[in-house]
């Protein structure tokens, strides 16, 4: 009695955490499915700024005649930004704008050939097809409380994962792996449904715990912020905005400090809240396949003797950047988010046929038996 009641709370459990969360959980499945594949559809659909082919002896020009040839290209407009792209190895991206501060739709991207220091194009800030997706998959349109909700729906998935193994297992001791009984139309989906969740119950726990851990990115990036920048920047607050005399200086004394790592984006100094009026924030990213995922600031004093300071990431930081390309499957090139995007369609069939079962149950009188009893009835011998 004790594991048939047991039995029939874990079978509630599974199907309430999957009603509640299940149209969230279709809309995620729908909407990550392009944004597996983004970078392929942004190449395709977004007009591209490619720098030229040149000789293999050209080599970069230094980030001070970039920067020089962008102001001149926009002069008056303030540099917010410097970035740099993996998979554009000879641009420099120069994010510009009218005021030191950066305003919605005020902004613009400069993409610079680090070789040539040509202005390759203009990156003007636009809500396309898919930004409104990411949106959507982010937080419902809805900011912060729309990204916790859905975090709450994501921690509801992997309960339902969980739940739904330990109803599955007992009744599925009778039939070879992989069995699709065509007995009646319910039974032969109950049998898909149980197949199909199996089979990518690894892959929705991974998914659905690295979706609930990034929706806790903001919070947790400003705790960080609050707790360990207002410290280090308490003497400099108030202090008139300064502009650095070389950055090709400053990222020569990061590499000093981090020999191993690769330059991803340069912040200019900024008088905005947890920003510093004479700092640089230079972020590097490790060579290492694990390294690679992590980014790490440091701060870069426009006085040449002020040691650099390198503020210690915490672990929850760490194992939020290292979540990132393991929920959209991005770390493994184009083989990998093909694998992402199959698992993704198998698990919208496990959620449709879900919904299916629930309503047949509803239907059919299946009130007075709980589904528990009713699998335990359908894995008995013909």
């Amino acid at each position: 009695m004790t594991g048939t009641r047991a039995l029939r709370i874990w079978s509630k459990v599974h199907t309430w955490t999957s009603l509640i969360s299940m149209l969230f959980l279709l809309m995620l499945c729908l909407t990550g499915l392009p944004l597996i594949f983004h970078e392929e559809i942004e190449e395709l659909t977004e007009q591209q700024f490619a720098a030229p082919h040149l000789p293999g002896n050209v080599t970069a020009a230094p980030v001070d005649d970039v920067l020089l040839a962008a102001q001149q290209a926009r002069p008056g407009d303030h540099v917010l930004f410097v970035t740099w792209r993996d998979e554009q190895p000879s641009v420099v991206v120069v994010t510009m704008s009218p005021t030191p501060k950066p305003m919605r739709g005020k902004f613009y991207r400069l993409v610079m050939d680090g070789r040539t220091k040509a202005v390759l194009g203009e990156e003007r800030p636009q809500q396309g097809v898919m930004d409104i997706i990411l949106l959507l998959h982010k937080n419902m349109l809805l900011d912060l409380p729309g990204e916790l909700f859905l975090g709450a729906m994501g921690l509801l998935l992997v309960v339902s994962i969980v739940s739904g193994v330990l109803v599955y297992a007992p009744f599925m001791r009778r039939l070879a792996f992989g069995t699709v009984r065509q007995r009646s139309r319910r039974l032969k989906w109950l049998d898909l449904h149980n197949l199909f969740g199996i089979v990518t119950t690894v892959w929705l726990v991974v998914v659905g715990a690295t979706g609930a851990i990034n929706t806790l990115a903001m919070p947790m990036y400003d705790y960080w912020r609050g707790q360990v920048l207002p410290p280090l920047l308490a003497p400099y607050r108030g202090a008139p905005v300064a502009q650095p005399s070389s950055l090709d200086q400053a990222i020569g004394r990061v590499r000093a400090v981090l020999p191993d790592g690769r330059l991803t984006s340069i912040t200019m100094p900024t008088a905005e809240n947890f920003g510093s009026p004479r700092h640089l924030v230079v972020w590097m990213k490790g060579n290492s396949a694990l390294t690679a995922l992590i980014a790490t600031p440091t701060l870069v004093d426009v006085d040449q003797t002020v040691p650099v300071l390198v503020p210690q990431m915490p672990w929850y930081l760490t194992l939020l950047q290292m979540s990132r390309p393991l929920h959209f499957g991005d770390y493994g090139g184009l083989p990998l988010k093909i694998i992402w995007g199959l698992l993704d369609l198998v698990c919208i069939v496990v959620l449709i046929t879900g919904l299916y079962l629930w309503v047949a149950k509803q239907r059919f009188g299946g009130s007075a038996r709980s589904r528990a009893d009713t699998q335990q009835a359908d894995t008995r011998p013909a």
